[in-house]
């Protein structure tokens, strides 16, 4: 006899099932390009993978303290101090395996299941996906007048149903748009007026193109942020993330911790250390990033794949691609089989509209970049 739960009938994250494809074909020596996923093409910073290296040699493989090492705390919270300017005491910081595990940890302190947290539409799947399978009650609310959610949109929403909490993402996937300061002000004072919990996704800060990072905290002291070493740092599979939390989550979240992962890894713990003096290294990085933009704001277009939002941030173009198709799920896998190029369809970040939409990572090389754009050119005429 096999149990099945309805947990795991919550829709597949796409992103990942083209990524398998495209490895498979790669398996078999077709030279596939990955503009599928969110994952740096450039290794961890060499000091990071140095620590590792030499961490692994003592054998520092083990349990830490479930909320992390004080020392990476404490480098997190010498980043808040330095980066944003903002005083967080390293005692409100819990390192996490990866930020998937700080979403989980996160709606599991706050939320009782049933209750009502709003995200924005398109947005990043994990979020509806880990929420759904909680028994929390996901209220996706679709972008209108601006590719961000505001304070008009969160009201007229908890209006037609009262909210526990609001999740949002700034720069957000799979959009790259940034929440404008005032917009930001504006949202969080209606959060806190309508009496919503906050999340604040800042796990592509510092991949902004247009102006400078400004995190939530510097404007609300009981937001709950979560941010993560795996992008603008090139960690992915190290699995390590963070949170800043109000004082009165943090015994919530490290009893929760303590149960669902013990701790995060050692290793990457005593590597994540080392991440913060590596900014020279991972502006060259970003620079890169700069120019692919540069590359794709350009071409796309001209491809028939029209900007569905600003790239502003991140390293994704969020493209409408009615113009070519009315099934982007069947037009990626198509453009996998022939063009060799693996990109996302729209239905993993809106499963309304999604079908008219695709989005294109541009985390790779510069000229895999511009070598999966001629592809596409090719195959399209």
């Amino acid at each position: 006899m096999v149990s099945l739960s309805r947990r795991g009938e919550v829709e597949p994250f796409h992103a990942m099932d083209i990524l398998a494809e495209a490895n498979r074909l790669k398996a078999q020596g077709a030279p596939v390009i990955s503009m599928a996923v969110g994952q740096p093409s450039d290794p961890a910073p060499v000091a990071v993978r140095e620590a590792a290296a030499r961490a692994l040699r003592d054998g520092r493989i083990g349990y830490t303290d479930a909320l992390g090492t004080a020392a990476l705390r404490e480098a997190i919270a010498g980043h808040y101090r330095e980066h944003y300017g903002v005083d967080v005491p390293a005692q409100r910081i819990a390192v996490t395996t990866g930020s998937s595990a700080a979403f989980n940890l996160a709606f599991l302190a706050m939320f009782d299941a049933g209750d009502a947290v709003a995200i924005a539409s398109p947005g990043y799947p994990a979020y509806r996906n880990i929420m759904a399978a909680l028994g929390l009650d996901v209220v996706e609310v679709e972008m209108e007048e601006a590719p961000y959610l505001t304070a008009c949109q969160l009201a007229a929403t908890h209006a037609r149903k009262p909210l526990r909490g609001l999740l949002f993402a700034s720069p957000a996937n799979p959009t790259g748009a940034i929440v404008p300061h005032a917009e930001m002000v504006a949202l969080l004072a209606e959060a806190r007026r309508l009496g919503i919990a906050v999340i604040s996704d800042e796990i592509y800060h510092r991949l902004n193109y247009v102006g400078l990072d400004a995190t939530a905290l510097s404007l609300d002291d009981d937001v709950i942020v979560i941010n993560s070493f795996s992008k603008y740092y090139c960690m992915t599979g190290w699995r390590i993330g963070w949170m800043v939390l109000p004082e009165k989550l943090v015994r919530a979240v490290e009893r929760i911790q303590q149960s669902l992962y013990i701790s995060p890894p050692e290793l990457s713990q005593i590597a994540a250390c080392e991440a913060f003096g590596a900014s020279a290294e991972l502006d060259r990085v970003k620079q890169r990033y700069v120019g692919n933009r540069e590359l794709l704001m350009r071409r796309l277009p001209e491809l028939g794949f029209a900007l569905a939002a600003p790239m502003d941030g991140a390293f994704y173009a969020f493209c409408d691609v009615s113009r070519l198709t009315n099934d982007s799920m069947a037009f990626a896998r198509k453009m996998l089989a022939e063009a060799h190029v693996a990109a996302t369809p729209g239905r993993d970040f809106d499963t309304g509209q999604g079908s008219r939409f695709m989005r294109f990572s541009y985390a790779g090389s510069h000229e895999d970049m511009a070598e999966a754009l001629d592809r596409i050119g090719r195959w399209l005429r």
